[in-house]
């Protein structure tokens, strides 16, 4: 199975949204769109 990776560009906005950065709105889509990009099973998960 083939690993999915974030790109260079999401990866640095979240290394420094971690250090404390406040992103901004096109920031947080690319964060949210490469997040959702590596979801390997779509949908609601059960509660653990």
């Amino acid at each position: 199975m083939a690993t999915k990776q974030s790109g260079n560009k999401a990866s640095s906005i979240a290394g420094k949204v971690m250090a404390g950065m406040k992103p901004t709105k096109s920031q947080t889509l690319t964060l949210a769109a490469s997040v959702l990009g590596q979801d390997e099973k779509k949908g609601p998960r059960k509660p653990r």
